[in-house]
């Protein structure tokens, strides 16, 4: 009986320094970033860049996966309940801090359910309508909005995405209402709103630039706090009547909760490591999107809690409720 007892010692003490072993040779195998949305948006395209960037300095396949739904569920939802080993990441934008707020069963928490590697890019929205929409600038969509409540639509990823919190918080400002219409992306959203199926979109700059420049859409203006150097002619909203109104996105790249420290700390490194790049900042910097990386896994926890708790405060003035 005390042999067999020592020999399961011997096994488990064994077994723990193989675990130990293969966390520190990690990563040893593939790594997989979810992307809650659909390929070719803002939060698609920095994370196959990250991707590419992360391959080549872990030394593993690093993969994107596309996981799109309303809102950014699904993906963000399968990334919580994943293994917390760093060979599962999430790559996401605002709306992992708006959905909880404004959904009841969002199935995570943000402040608890994801360990924060990094922010990985800020981008301004643009306020776009269609061609065929018969307004001009932001005071003629305010006129006619206020003549015909719920007389315009405007086309958003998802209840609680960044869009539709952006559309919310300016309709409450400007004391309109407008009919929300949810995608599962960005980019059959923008084919709507060019086609005229839907009116209006918040949408990020850097995916509406090339139809604004061919004018297939309207720009109205900016969510910036300045003007945007690619349209220096298109107005921010807050120098149209509106100050104070500011709304930039955030992207990020988060683990499941429980993930090693160590593993969390050397992503963080790699993404500063690869926006070190002049010429990788200067490629995006022509699109609207400012890549950017935390100061520490810590500083991007405490920003994760500051933007919970500002947009709960946003939400709620804007009288945006629970569904």
């Amino acid at each position: 009986m005390l042999k067999q007892l020592k020999l399961l010692m011997a096994i488990g003490l064994s077994l723990l320094a193989l675990s130990s072993l293969a966390q520190d040779r990690w990563p040893s195998r593939a790594i997989k970033i979810i992307v809650p949305v659909a390929a070719g948006g803002n939060v698609d395209i920095v994370a196959r860049t990250l991707a590419r960037e992360l391959s080549k300095s872990l030394g593993q396949a690093v993969l994107v996966e596309n996981r799109p739904s309303a809102a950014s569920l699904v993906g963000t939802q399968l990334v919580a309940k994943s293994a917390p080993d760093g060979y599962t990441l999430l790559a996401t934008s605002s709306t992992f801090f708006s959905a909880p707020l404004i959904m009841k069963n969002a199935g995570y928490d943000p402040t608890r359910d994801f360990e924060p590697i990094s922010l990985t890019c800020k981008a301004t929205m643009i306020l776009v309508s269609g061609q065929s929409v018969p307004v001009k600038n932001l005071a003629d969509l305010v006129q006619q909005a206020k003549a015909q409540p719920g007389g315009f639509s405007v086309a958003s990823s998802g209840n609680g995405s960044t869009g539709h919190i952006a559309s919310e918080v300016f309709s409450n400002r400007a004391g309109i209402k407008m009919l929300n219409i949810f995608y599962k992306g960005n980019a059959q959203a923008l084919v709507d709103v060019i086609s005229g199926q839907t009116q209006l979109m918040f949408d990020q700059l850097s995916t509406s630039i090339s139809h604004v420049r061919s004018e297939k859409l309207r720009p109205l203006a900016v969510t910036s706090s300045t003007r945007s150097t690619l349209f220096p002619d298109v107005p921010t909203i807050a120098e149209l009547g509106f100050p104070g109104y500011e709304d930039v996105t955030l992207n990020m790249l988060l683990a499941p909760a429980g993930t090693p420290k160590d593993i969390v700390q050397r992503l963080h490194a790699e993404v500063a490591k690869a926006y070190a790049q002049p010429s990788l900042v200067a490629q995006f910097s022509e699109r609207g999107i400012d890549l950017v990386a935390s100061d520490s896994p810590e500083q991007f926890g405490q920003l994760i809690r500051s933007e919970v708790a500002r947009l709960a405060k946003l939400s709620s003035d804007a009288g945006i409720k629970a569904e």
